[in-house]
């Protein structure tokens, strides 16, 4: 407990599944959170929470959102870019305007938040950053190349990044979910899901909570030494 106290800082995505579950687990550590998502306003996280309305492919939703923080509370400890839409048509079938959409909130949506979280985390001596890509910027299945197109490109950004400001003190790191049960997944074919699964040696789903705690670490003191890196969260899917 209290490992995140005094801190503050921006989760989207948050209404529902991964995101919906950092959002709890920050606020159980004494962080004060702001939950954003394009959802309507959701007040039944309890407190130390907060909800704003954020599209995060909007320029100038971000910079309300991030201004309204500082102007607050003063600061922005960190940012968890956790917003993603996903895509499963093949590369011949996919419209331009699903692309453009999987782009703009995945790649161009994360993109946007370290962009305009950044200044001000450098200017106050430092911050975290944590961005949400998956087991799929890595590995690929048949069918979904705009998301593994997305999600690989988020977790070379959070690299240059890492690297770009390490000396200013903001670290970012990438947290890479494999199959995990939300509301997303449970919208997809049932046998997408269980090929999945099949593959993962633990043999199971992952829980939203589960991704949760290694967000947590990451955003935490105690990985004040921890940037550049990503962290799989995925049962050993990528080991093998």
């Amino acid at each position: 407990m209290n490992r995140l106290q005094g801190k503050v800082g921006i989760v989207t995505g948050a209404s529902r599944g991964i995101g919906r579950a950092i959002v709890v687990a920050m606020a159980a550590e004494g962080a004060t959170v702001i939950a954003t998502s394009r959802a309507a306003a959701d007040d039944s996280f309890g407190a130390g929470v907060t909800y704003a309305a954020l599209d995060v492919a909007g320029e100038a939703d971000w910079r309300r959102v991030v201004a309204e923080v500082v102007d607050r509370h003063g600061h922005v400890d960190f940012l968890v870019n956790n917003a993603g839409v996903i895509a499963y048509e093949a590369v011949h079938d996919l419209t331009t305007e699903e692309w453009n959409r999987v782009v703009a909130v995945n790649q161009t949506g994360t993109w946007l938040g370290m962009r305009e979280v950044i200044p001000q985390m450098i200017a106050q001596g430092g911050g975290s950053i944590v961005n949400v890509s998956s087991i799929w910027g890595s590995a690929a299945v048949a069918g979904a190349h705009a998301y593994h197109a997305t999600k690989g490109a988020v977790r070379n950004m959070s690299k240059s990044a890492a690297v770009s400001y390490a000396r200013e003190r903001v670290r970012v790191n990438s947290v890479h979910p494999g199959f995990v049960r939300t509301p997303l997944t449970e919208a997809q074919a049932p046998e997408v899901n269980e090929y999945v699964i099949s593959r993962t040696p633990m043999g199971r789903a992952g829980r939203p909570e589960e991704i949760a705690a290694g967000v947590v670490f990451l955003v935490s003191d105690e990985a004040s030494f921890v940037t550049g890196s990503e962290l799989v969260i995925d049962g050993g899917y990528l080991a093998q």
